[in-house]
């Protein structure tokens, strides 16, 4: 997807299905009418991903406070997932997409590099979507200090 075809600011925030950990199951049908935030990272327990994690873990009285749902999205096995909540404690769903088809729709399967080595894997992203269904915000490339804290004070003002 290239930059010009990323989704932006104002778009229909695409549908998704997908398990999620402890049992669940997430859609953007079930959350027809209320806002959300859905935050996409590249896989469960490594250090970056577990302090967003628990970021959002931390402050989640808060985004339910304002009407929010909070949803993590990597494409780990929802086994893989289930272990990561319960090693922190996280209780938002955790989704799984194993083939795929959200991260693409979202556009945050991405060519990444590292040490030379070119890698598919997911672009840290976070989407705030609106009763709406609208994308209100997008985060790209987050860097996760503060991080939690910027979508807190988004998305109080929806």
């Amino acid at each position: 997807m290239s930059q010009d075809q990323l989704l932006q600011e104002g778009a229909v925030a695409p549908e998704f299905s997908m398990p999620a950990s402890r049992n669940r199951h997430v859609s953007s049908q079930e959350l027809k009418g209320k806002p959300f935030v859905l935050y996409f990272y590249p896989k469960a327990d490594t250090p970056g991903c577990t302090k967003e994690a628990c970021g959002f873990n931390e402050t989640l009285r808060e985004f339910e406070g304002a009407g929010l749902t909070i949803i993590g999205v990597s494409r780990d096995p929802v086994s893989k997932l289930d272990k990561f909540a319960d090693k922190y404690d996280l209780t938002f769903p955790l989704a799984s997409d194993e083939e795929g088809s959200v991260t693409e729709a979202y556009g945050v399967w991405v060519e990444k590099s590292l040490y030379g080595k070119t890698y598919m894997g997911i672009d840290r992203t976070t989407f705030l979507v609106g009763a709406d269904g609208k994308i209100a915000r997008i985060w790209r490339k987050v860097k996760v200090p503060g991080h939690v804290e910027a979508v807190l004070e988004a998305a109080k003002t929806l």
